[in-house]
Parts: C-alpha cells; sequence; structure tokens
C-alpha cells in the first residue's frame, strides 16, 4: 500500500508522526465507452463552448457559478492560502463513546501506521483509547478539504474515518413517514414481527455476504472472452403484498423452517458421530439444538421408536 497522507496527530502536547492509508476499496466492474462501429474507445476533450473549440490544460481556471452563466475566477495560490491549519496534521479535540456517533456520520476509513520515532507514542493513545473504550474526534485536512474525523483502535492499529459536517446531513422532515398512530401496526402483527426478527437473529460475519451482482458481471465477461452467449434472462415480477398479516405467516414458517432443517443437520451429525451415547439415550428427550424444545424427528419415526 502506499499513504496518500503524511503528517502527525497532535495529542495534548504530543505529536505523532503518522502516514495515512486506504483501508477500502471499490472493486466495482468498470466499463468503458466503446464506438460500436469498430469499437474504438471514445476520448473526452476539453471543449470550449463560446468558441467552440478544444483548449490545452494550461488555459483552465477554476470558477464558481453565482447565477445561470455567471463565474467568479478562483486563482489557485488564492485556493492555497485558504487552507486549513490542519493541512499537515490530526487535531485531536475531543474523546467520546462510540455509540455517541450515529453511523451516518461516517465517511471514509483510513489506516494509521506510525513512522519509527512515533511508535512509542503512537501506542500510547491506542492503548489508552482501548482502555477507556472511548474515540477520538479530530479535525483533519485530506486533499485540499477539511474534515471531521473519529480516531479509534482497530485490528492492531488505529483508524481515522472521516465524517460529514452536522450540515451535510439531510434532514428527514421532507419525508412522507407515517406519524405517530396513523398507519400502526396491531398487536399480532408486532408480535409476528418480532418472532421474525428473534428467528433471523445472529452474530454479524461479514464473510457469509457476497456482491452477486458484481459476480454475476465477472461470469458475464468470461464467457464473452470465449466467445460463449446466452439469452438475457427475464426478472421475475416481484410479488406484492396484499395482506400484512399473510406476509408475516410466511416469512416466519420460511425461518422457522430454515432454522429447523439446520438443527436437524447438525443433531444427525452428532449422532453419526457418537452412536454409544445414542444406544442409551432417551427416544423421547428433547434435543436442545431443535429450536423449540421437541424431538425434531418425523411423527412416524416417534411412534416406531416408541413401539
Amino acid at each position: 500500500m502506499r499513504p496518500i497522507w503524511k503528517g502527525a496527530i497532535s495529542f495534548g502536547m504530543v505529536t505523532i508522526p503518522v502516514k495515512l492509508y486506504t483501508a477500502t476499496e471499490d472493486r466495482d466492474i468498470r466499463f468503458r465507452l466503446l464506438h460500436r462501429d469498430d469499437q474504438s474507445p471514445i476520448q473526452e476533450k476539453r471543449w470550449c463552448i463560446a468558441e467552440d473549440k478544444e483548449v490545452a490544460y494550461e488555459e483552465l481556471v477554476k470558477g464558481y457559478e453565482i447565477s445561470k452563466g455567471e463565474f467568479v475566477v478562483i486563482e489557485p495560490e488564492e485556493i492555497e492560502a485558504a487552507a486549513p491549519e490542519t493541512a499537515n496534521t490530526i487535531d485531536i479535540g475531543d474523546f467520546v463513546e462510540l455509540e455517541e456517533i450515529d453511523p451516518i456520520y461516517f465517511e471514509k476509513s483510513y489506516f494509521l501506521e506510525p513512522v519509527d520515532i512515533g511508535a512509542k507514542p503512537f501506542n500510547l493513545l491506542k492503548q489508552a483509547l482501548a482502555e477507556t473504550s472511548r474515540v477520538a474526534v479530530a479535525k483533519v485536512a485530506i486533499r485540499n478539504k477539511e474534515r471531521l474525523a473519529t480516531i479509534r483502535v482497530y485490528d492492531g492499529t488505529m483508524v481515522l474515518e472521516t465524517m460529514f459536517w452536522p450540515d451535510e446531513i439531510r434532514s428527514t422532515e421532507q419525508l412522507d413517514v407515517p406519524a405517530e398512530g396513523r398507519a400502526a401496526p396491531g398487536g399480532r402483527e408486532l408480535q409476528m414481527a418480532r418472532s421474525l426478527v428473534e428467528n433471523l437473529s445472529a452474530r454479524f460475519r461479514p464473510d457469509q455476504y457476497q456482491d452477486r451482482y458484481r459476480q454475476a458481471l465477472q461470469e458475464l465477461i468470461e464467457r464473452k472472452i470465449r466467445g460463449e452467449t446466452r439469452n438475457a434472462k427475464r426478472r421475475k415480477p416481484e410479488p406484492k403484498v396484499v395482506d400484512l398479516m399473510a406476509a408475516l405467516e410466511a416469512s416466519l414458517d420460511a425461518a422457522r423452517g430454515g432454522r429447523g432443517d439446520t438443527a436437524a443437520r447438525q443433531a444427525d451429525g452428532r449422532k453419526r458421530a457418537t452412536p454409544a451415547a445414542t444406544d442409551t439415550a432417551d427416544p423421547g428427550a428433547s434435543d436442545p439444538e431443535a429450536g423449540d424444545g421437541k424431538d425434531a424427528r418425523p411423527r412416524k419415526a416417534r411412534k416406531k421408536a416408541a413401539a
């Protein structure tokens, strides 16, 4: 990895030289525009509308549109003079609990790495954050933009997460959200919704989620490279939810069925692995993994065992 920023963390009277690395990467499949007739790439040009001609990069300036077709020109040295004081410093101001910050504020993550002489104060700050269960709130300028950010402990190092400013978060007041008391769910509907949430509750395992659209595009590209062609699949129409209770009941049955199948497979695997224990076990005993505490075997099997 190559650092995108070099500077220092200002932590009270302590200065910690660090490097900043992008923590995430965009893996979207990117397409280029081609001319259909000869498959030649399309090139974009800097075109002056007034003179109807292409212009060189050296002839360009930055301008801010104050009204339709009217601009004020800002020179490079003027932009440089307006650069914030935090251009080379991550200036820590407060230490707060992470739960106090709504995730909507977070924008992008960066890994922090200490320069050799900053190793000890780097570890000092990291350990202090870990022992107090706090995150640092700071200001930093990255690519000529001052940003609000947090610093927290992550996977043996620290991660800086840039944040949106409060005035960059849009208000929900313009949304047509049902008010309390209007379109309120019934007691039975709410109970079934809670049961559905509980049946689908699990620990977050990011590895089980995959970008199926990107995988499908990659497979399509590989088939095209091999010269294969396939007819485009028609999307099935989305089912319309007519009855909320019926939809909840169907969802709950599907969730219970999925969990029950998993529990049955796990129980069957244990019985095969320990045949001696199976011979002495009470055939009517409940399986703790079966979900509802009842015998997970089919009714016919239970009757046969009882006989």
